[in-house]
């Protein structure tokens, strides 16, 4: 996924919680903050619809960690003892909202500098509206494999291609369906991602032997979505507006110059991602670079742009408004500016605000030993095989949607199941698989999530509209639970046998 210090993070969530003079949590407990945040959310939905998450379900977040705080200083929590957890969930939710503002602030340079448009302009030369969509998914799919960050291909292709579909006049849902399809694919089967290591590393199984077990999932569920996908573009080619296309192209070539130079910064940042270098630099230093791109290819742009009041430092305000408010477009096509008009580290905030009271939310479960309770009924229940995979597959998704982060998905589960599957002589990259396939490709399909809130915002389109359209992500746990149940792993004969992969 992002690239992140997964050890660090790790060791937040492998730390007793329990206080010395504290009762431990009931089912009751434990149940009661879950169901007051399912009813907020839903009444969240009904009454704002898609602009639920600008507000509404920040406050339905907010609102079930203060019954969650309740609940444990009935348990003899101390409210520092809560707040202690509402500040460790904000942490760890520090370097998405990082990455987030540095992405927003790539945008508003990289449209100013004619990367974005210059990606638009060779998508609607170079690809067919039939292909569209699988050739997108397939492109994100080799790139994620090749950095091994879904938040960096979103960020890059991902924002170019959301252009292009709209100039084709293709739907953003299923774009954005499958450029996060592509990502995630490649994602899971990069040894270079930070979530790919950190499910064996919760797990205790080998990364390589954990990736070869992957492709049995995700070999089946990428060609049934490229199928789909195939099927789709099919449809949309016969109605989609040729016409649409020129008035664009003519817009883009009128606004910016354009040329293949300008995909310099998309290179310079992929290199970076290849490299291994931290997200939030790499990303805020291809901002950097798109507003140097801005100074020396986009004269007439800048000049355009310019408030005469700035004197000499025109250009430098110019470049710093693209930085925290994005580039607005004015060509006169309606097209071109909805694609145009967008970016800057502001454009952000909303989403890190839902970031921030989601991890409140996940923080105070945490702290408080309600969701340990949950995840221990949940395994008592599991009584074969298959059932405690597909239990492991049903928790992680539970857990990416109450604590709002991938990275508590994988960690907790990992840490509560690894001693059930090594009592029954499971290996334990059966477990890894399952908290990947659950956890990690679930994420980007909860509004909350830090990983959901991101596509949205960097795509442009809300999480429950693109939801239908990630057939990869949809697809991944049905047939994990299915493969448990169709072909269950054999129990090694001794339980010290399972950590052998």
């Amino acid at each position: 996924m992002r690239p992140a210090t997964h050890k660090a993070r790790a060791s937040l969530f492998l730390t007793g919680t329990q206080m010395s003079n504290t009762r431990s949590p009931s089912l009751l407990d434990a149940l009661l903050p879950i169901t007051v945040l399912v009813i907020l959310l839903g009444l969240s939905v009904y009454l704002f619809g898609d602009s639920s998450s600008s507000g509404p379900n920040q406050i339905a977040l907010m609102s079930a960690a203060f019954v969650a705080g309740l609940v444990g200083m009935k348990n003899g929590f101390r409210w520092a003892d809560i707040e202690e957890g509402i500040l460790a969930g904000i942490h760890l939710a520090m370097k998405a909202n990082l990455i987030l503002l540095a992405v927003g602030a790539l945008i508003g340079t990289w449209i100013l500098a004619g990367t974005v448009p210059t990606m638009i302009w060779l998508g609607l030369k170079l690809i067919s509206a039939e292909y569209f969509y699988l050739t997108s998914c397939i492109i994100c799919a080799l790139t994620a494999l090749s950095i091994g960050s879904s938040w960096t291909v979103a960020g890059t292709l991902g924002i170019g291609l959301m252009g292009v579909a709209s100039g084709l006049g293709l739907d953003p849902a299923i774009t954005a369906g499958a450029i996060i399809s592509g990502a995630y694919f490649g994602d899971k089967l990069s040894p270079l991602s930070d979530t790919t290591n950190l499910a064996p590393a919760a797990a205790g199984s080998d990364l390589f032997a954990h990736i070869r077990l992957m492709l049995r999932t995700t070999v089946p569920a990428l060609s049934i979505a490229l199928v789909v996908f195939w099927v789709l573009g099919q449809q949309a080619s016969a109605s989609h507006d040729t016409g649409r296309i020129a008035q664009v192209l003519d817009a883009l070539e009128s606004q910016f110059s354009l040329g293949w130079h300008l995909l310099l910064p998309v290179t310079f940042l992929l290199f970076l991602a290849v490299r291994q270098w931290a997200a939030f630099p790499a990303i805020f230093l291809g901002a950097l670079l798109g507003a140097v791109f801005a100074l020396i290819f986009q004269p007439e742009v800048m000049n355009r742009l310019a408030d005469p009041g700035a004197g000499n430092l025109a250009s430098l305000k110019t470049v710093w408004t693209a930085l925290f408010a994005g580039y607005e477009s004015h060509s006169g096509n309606e097209a071109l500016d909805g694609l145009l008009s967008k970016g800057g580290m502001g454009s952000m905030l909303t989403t890190v605000w839902l970031i921030i009271c989601a991890m409140c939310f996940g923080g105070v479960l945490e702290k408080l030993g309600l969701l340990q309770r949950l995840l221990e009924s949940t395994i008592h229940l599991a009584k074969s095989t298959s059932s405690l995979i597909a239990s492991t597959v049903v928790t992680t998704i539970g857990t990416n949607i109450i604590t709002a982060d991938q990275y508590i998905a994988l960690v907790l589960p990992g840490r509560m199941y690894r001693a059930e599957y090594e009592k029954r002589g499971i290996k334990p990259v059966y477990l890894s698989r399952a908290l990947e396939d659950g956890g990690t490709l679930t994420s980007v399909l909860v509004p909350w999530n830090t990983c959901g809130a991101y596509m949205a915002a960097t795509l442009g389109v809300s999480t429950l509209t693109y939801l239908p359209y990630c057939f990869f992500n949809l697809l991944m746990p049905l047939l994990a639970i299915s493969l448990a149940f169709i072909a269950p792993p054999h129990a090694d004969a001794s339980p010290a046998q399972a950590q052998v992969n």
